[in-house]
C-alpha cells in the first residue's frame, strides 16, 4: 500500500467525523431557535416573571402600584431579545446535550458510558436549582437591601430632627415607593424627594445575572466530580486545599453578586456546601474505584488505590535522601 493509500483512508474517517459533527451542530441550532421563537412569543409573561421578586418588593414597601419603564424605543424589544436567548438555551438544552451525547458516545467503552450518562443528566437539573433558589432567595434579598436602603437616610434623619411619629399615625409614601415619616412643616420642607424610577433592563440584567451566576456555580459537583472519575482531582487533595477554596469563593461572590454582603455571603456558603458536597462524591467514586481493583485482584482488601498518591510519594523519597545525606551513618 502506498503512502497516498494511507493519507486518503485516513482521511476518509476524519470527512465522516465532520459530517457527523456539521449534523449536529445543525439540530442544535435548530432546537435552539424553535425554543427561542417560543420562548419571545410569551415574553411578556416571561418579563412578568422575571420580574416578580422586585414587584413583591415594592409592594411590601408599600407601593400599591409598582411601575417599571424602558427610555428607548428599542429597548423593550431587545429586553425581550435577551430574555428569549436565555430561555432558548434552557429549553433547548435537552436537545443539544443529547446530541453531544450522540456525537462522542461511539467513541466510549459501556463502562465509560455508564459514567459520564449520569453528569449529562445532573447538569441541567442542578443548573435549574441553581436558578430557582437565585429567582426565588437570593433576588428578592438584594431587591428588598437596595431598595429598603432608599428610605434609611430618611427615616434615620427624620429620629435625629426628633420628628418620630406618636403611635398610630399613619406612614406616607416615601422613596423607592415605600413608607416614609410624615414631615414636621410639610408647607416648609425643601429639599430633593428621591423617587425609584426602575428601569426594565437594568432591573432584568441583575436578575439574569444572579441566575446564571447560581445556576453555573451549581455545576461544581457535576465538575469536581467528573475530574475525580478522570482520576484528576481526589478528595484527599479536595481536602487539602480547603483555604484555597475558600479564598476563591470568596473572590467570585464578590464578582457575580451584587455589592452587598447578604447575597455574598449566601453565594459563599452555597458554593461552600457544593465543595464539601463535592468531595464526598469524589470519595464515593474512589470506593467504587477500590471495589473494582479489589474484585481484579489488583489491591488487597485492606489496600486503598488513593492511599498514597505520587506527590506523597515524591515528598519522602526527598525526605528520606535529605536524612541521608544529614547523617551518613543512617
Amino acid at each position: 500500500m502506498s503512502a497516498q493509500d494511507d493519507i486518503e483512508d485516513s482521511a476518509a474517517p476524519l470527512l465522516e467525523h465532520l459530517t457527523e459533527l456539521r449534523s449536529r451542530l445543525i439540530y442544535s441550532v435548530m432546537a435552539f431557535l424553535v425554543g427561542m421563537i417560543i420562548c419571545f412569543s410569551f415574553g411578556g409573561m416571561l418579563l412578568d416573571f422575571l420580574l416578580g421578586p422586585i414587584e413583591k418588593t415594592m409592594r411590601d414597601l408599600g407601593n400599591p402600584n409598582p411601575v417599571m419603564q424602558y427610555t428607548a424605543p428599542q429597548e423593550y424589544f431587545f429586553t425581550l431579545i435577551r430574555i428569549s436567548v436565555v430561555g432558548g438555551l434552557t429549553i433547548s438544552f435537552p436537545v443539544i446535550a443529547y446530541q453531544l451525547w450522540r456525537f462522542v458516545a461511539p467513541g466510549l467503552y459501556r463502562n465509560e458510558k455508564n459514567a459520564f450518562l449520569p453528569f449529562i443528566i445532573a447538569s441541567p437539573v442542578l443548573f435549574l436549582i441553581g436558578a430557582a433558589f437565585a429567582h426565588y432567595i437570593v433576588v428578592p434579598l438584594a431587591m428588598a437591601f437596595f431598595l429598603g436602603f432608599a428610605d434609611l437616610p430618611s427615616f434615620v434623619s427624620a429620629i435625629m430632627a426628633g420628628a418620630v411619629p406618636p403611635p398610630g399615625t399613619e406612614l406616607l409614601p416615601g422613596a423607592a415607593g415605600g413608607l416614609s415619616l410624615p414631615s414636621v412643616a410639610p408647607s416648609t420642607s425643601q429639599g430633593v424627594d428621591i423617587v425609584f424610577n426602575g428601569k426594565v433592563n437594568e432591573t432584568l440584567d441583575i436578575t439574569l445575572k444572579m441566575i446564571v451566576a447560581f445556576g453555573v456555580c451549581f455545576q461544581l459537583p457535576v465538575l469536581l466530580t467528573l475530574m475525580g472519575s478522570a482520576g484528576l482531582a481526589s478528595s484527599r487533595g479536595l481536602r487539602g486545599t480547603r483555604k484555597y477554596a475558600v479564598v476563591g469563593i470568596l473572590i467570585v461572590a464578590a464578582l457575580v453578586t451584587p455589592p452587598d454582603v447578604t447575597t455574598q455571603l449566601i453565594l459563599f456558603v452555597v458554593v461552600y456546601g457544593l465543595y464539601e458536597i463535592s468531595i464526598h462524591l469524589v470519595a464515593a467514586v474512589e470506593r467504587k474505584k477500590d471495589r473494582v481493583a479489589r474484585a481484579e485482584g489488583v489491591i488487597g482488601e485492606d489496600e486503598s488505590l488513593f492511599d498514597i498518591d505520587d506527590d506523597d510519594v515524591s515528598a519522602g523519597e526527598a525526605a528520606a535522601d535529605a536524612a541521608e545525606t544529614e547523617d551518613p551513618k543512617a
